[in-house]
């Protein structure tokens, strides 16, 4: 099954780290995706909130505005995509990964389409 793993956290927890702790941040993420590797499928980092764009489509008009859909203290950080064979083992595998020491790890299995 595949599950999105949505990493929270604080951006302003984040953008107060010196650049050496933030390596240290980067360097347990490498080590995590290289524990995990045959369990993710993809993941990234994403930009911080401020440069987010949101669209809506309304009365067959696209509406297109600067910044997050919502304001929150925790924003949504980065994710992987991970292919485990059940919910147990996908939070097995999201235990694991660093943002879950300081924010939280948020699960989302695929919807799958039965066989016809």
């Amino acid at each position: 099954m595949k599950v999105l793993a949505l990493i929270y956290g604080d951006e302003s927890r984040w953008e107060g780290l010196a650049e050496k702790e933030r390596e240290e941040v980067y360097d347990r993420y490498r080590a995590f995706a290289a524990v995990a590797a045959a369990k993710i499928v993809g993941g990234a980092e994403l930009a911080p909130t401020s440069a987010a764009t949101t669209v809506r489509v309304r009365d067959g008009q696209n509406i297109v505005t600067d910044g997050p859909f919502a304001e929150a203290k925790e924003a949504v950080g980065g994710f992987f995509l991970l292919d485990c064979s059940d919910l147990d083992e996908a939070t097995e595998v999201a235990a694991q990964i660093p943002g879950a020491t300081t924010g939280a790890i948020e699960l989302r299995a695929g919807r799958q389409e039965e066989a016809a």
